[in-house]
């Protein structure tokens, strides 16, 4: 059971150059992070679109040889983690679909939390679904709506969906991107001479060569095809709330997310959390990788130098065999390595960006007090996560939340430190407020969901209607 909130998905799209598989390979490449369960490409040569998909990483599934079989100046992409639907080869993204008006090919990252109702309704009135993925929803409306353009089309269908989606949409002459109204997941432009790029994080712009150019607006359609660029709305007017775990933890720390350097954002995190919530100490050192800008943040912020306590090994699958316990206490230990002379007889604060379950917390702790560590002060630059997300991420249940229905000395006892301290949601609010973020979605930290649906799963199991 992985002990942190999972990555979403990953989304690419190139047109107007004629290598665009690879440069949407490359693209994929950067945006591994996001999603490590299968990729696919699909590209257009303006007559037809052909595409790729195979479970595994980016360098398993594509080749030479593969990437010559995708021909075309526009290509879109998906690396792909399930948060709905099982990690089946048939769930595998982009798909691709042909209908009255011709082929589409869709990519998706987010969620959407009504699919499961629209899913129903197609079936009743007849369709067929080839996946379990709340993406193909989106395939069925589109194939019914009215309007003659497929433009119209795209509008009247996503006027249906309630959630999150950041999606690229390829057809064999246009590349579209579009944002759900509130923004929740990320997706901005680039240029590479004259090609533009759709990409989830600019890092996969960044990897091209290219010129990051701006964010897809929340509810933008941007249409890009051989006459040029166009945009058109998508959806009602709604507040922005973009997810802020994006900047906490999923983004790689090297782009710009919501318009915000990654980085910045998260030392900026850190430095709050040490005004918050200081520690009489020796050194501050970060749990690898994802908090090392908070560690950063901290360490100036107080004036404790910052060291190198924790050595990640990078080269550790997801999964790990795990025949008994006994080994299973090891997969720590195969991910993470204490730099003993480090932290031997130091009052240590550790810095962590979240706590999800808590289990992978207590063993590192344990790790670091075996080493020797004099006193460990935790502190973790982002509230409790107390409630699961529906917009994106493989967020636990309320059962699986350590915070959910601990208080914060509960969760400090089981982890084993000395003190812990969490920043506060208003903490994480004024940070949030120094950067060109127009809104923030909070949910797992507040509970506060932005968009309802007819079901939301309560903590004690039961449903409530909304």
């Amino acid at each position: 059971m992985i002990d942190e909130a999972r990555e979403k998905c990953a989304v690419f799209g190139v047109f107007g150059n004629p290598e665009a598989s690879w440069l949407t390979y490359l693209g994929l490449y950067a945006l591994q992070h996001r999603g490590q369960e299968g990729t696919g490409i699909c590209s257009g040569d303006g007559k037809s679109l052909h595409v790729h998909k195979g479970r595994g990483l980016v360098a398993e599934v594509y080749s030479d040889s593969v990437l010559a079989q995708l021909p075309g100046n526009a290509a879109i992409g998906h690396n792909r983690y399930s948060t709905t639907g099982a990690d089946l080869p048939a769930n595998l993204s982009p798909i691709l679909a042909s209908y009255r008006d011709g082929q589409i090919a869709i990519a998706h990252n987010g969620n959407l939390v009504n699919a499961r109702e629209l899913r129903e309704e197609c079936e009743h009135l007849g369709s067929i679904f080839q996946s379990t993925v709340d993406s193909e929803v989106i395939v069925h409306l589109l194939a019914r709506a009215k309007p003659t353009d497929l433009e119209g089309k795209l509008v009247q269908a996503l006027s249906r969906v309630k959630g999150a989606y950041s999606l690229v949409c390829l057809t064999p002459t246009k590349l579209f991107g579009i944002r759900d109204p509130n923004g929740f997941r990320p997706l901005c432009m680039g240029k590479l001479g004259s090609a533009w790029i759709l990409a989830s994080e600019s890092c996969g712009i960044d990897i091209l060569g290219g010129e990051y150019v701006r964010e897809v607006e929340p509810g933008e359609m941007v249409i890009i095809s051989a006459s040029g660029i166009e945009s058109r709305r998508v959806g009602v007017e709604t507040p922005t709330t973009e997810c802020v775990f994006e900047q906490i933890y999923f983004a790689r720390p090297d782009s710009r997310v919501f318009g915000a350097p990654v980085n910045d954002f998260r030392i900026e995190l850190g430095a709050e959390l040490a005004r918050e919530s200081p520690a009489d100490a020796d050194i501050v050192m970060a749990v690898p990788d994802s908090s090392n800008a908070a560690a950063l943040g901290f360490s100036r912020e107080s004036g404790l130098p910052l060291e190198h306590g924790l050595i990640r090994n990078h080269y550790v699958g997801r999964t790990f065999i795990s025949p008994s316990q006994g080994l299973r206490d090891l997969g720590v230990r195969l991910k993470y390595n204490v730099v003993k002379s480090a932290v031997e007889g130091k009052r240590v604060v550790v810095v962590d960006d979240s706590i999800v379950r808590g289990t992978t917390s207590r063993s590192l702790m344990k790790l670091i007090r075996d080493a020797g560590a004099a006193q460990i002060h935790f502190r973790v630059s982002s509230p409790p996560v107390r409630h699961p997300c529906y917009y994106g991420i493989d967020m636990p249940t309320y059962d699986e939340l350590i915070a959910a229905d601990r208080s914060v000395d509960e969760v400090r006892a089981y982890i084993g430190v000395d003190t812990l301290a969490y920043l506060s949601v208003e903490g994480m609010m004024r940070v949030s407020r120094k950067f060109p973020i127009r809104g923030i979605c909070h949910a797992c930290f507040t509970g506060e969901y932005p968009v309802k649906w007819k079901k939301i799963p309560q903590k004690d199991g039961l449903e409530v209607r909304v």
